[in-house]
């Protein structure tokens, strides 16, 4: 529960439009706690200003083989989250190929409004191959329920080319349409300076 005075100052001091306030919750980031708690985190998340939270799946039981409580378990947070967006992280570094579209198509179906490669705890992280399963899930999922789920690439992805290519990916598979915050976003803590610099052709470190 430390993250929710941090949710709070920010929502009391953010005066930018347009900006969402995410949280981690669900005991982040091994997901190792009682399901009531897991509920109560991103409950009182989204009650102090939060309109994003970011869960990991129970990675451990998934692993297991137990599908059915992972679902229960994002359904029920998702419940939790009210109108907040819900992303689902795979931790996809622990993941076969096949694990990572199981994980996909049970995260969408239980609720996810974004699927989200890793914590960037776990090496590896994100991945071109992870990411190309996840995004085709997505194409296949909306093609069956005309529901467009977002996509996120996390951890290790720290030079321009590395984004340009998540980027192709997307674009390949989703089309344009899916090319914009609502839909694809890229989590890296030290991209944005090394975009800038390479649009700029000269050091930038603002972030």
């Amino acid at each position: 529960m430390f993250i929710l005075p941090l949710v709070k100052t920010v929502r009391e001091t953010l005066t930018l439009p347009n900006v969402q306030i995410a949280a981690v919750g669900a005991g982040f980031p091994a997901s190792q706690t009682f399901l009531k708690i897991k509920c109560d985190e991103c409950r009182a998340a989204v009650e102090q200003g939060a309109t994003e939270i970011d869960i990991v799946i129970s990675l451990g039981t998934f692993l297991s083989g137990d599908y059915t409580t992972v679902a229960e378990e994002i359904k029920q947070i998702k419940v939790a989250c009210g109108d907040a967006h819900l992303k689902v992280i795979l931790e996809t570094g622990a993941l076969s190929l096949q694990q990572i579209a199981d994980a996909s198509f049970i995260a969408m179906e239980a609720g996810a409004d974004f699927i989200k490669t890793s914590t960037g705890k776990m090496e590896p992280a994100a991945t071109p191959e992870a990411a190309w399963i996840m995004v085709s899930c997505i194409k296949e999922f909306y093609e069956k329920t005309g529901k467009k789920i977002g996509f996120k690439p996390a951890g290790g992805i720290v030079a321009s080319d590395d984004a340009v290519l998540y980027y192709a990916i997307v674009k390949k598979i989703l089309g344009n349409e899916w090319l914009n915050p609502a839909l694809f976003r890229i989590g890296a803590s030290r991209l944005a300076n090394n975009l800038l610099t390479t649009l700029k052709g000269e050091e930038v470190s603002y972030f």
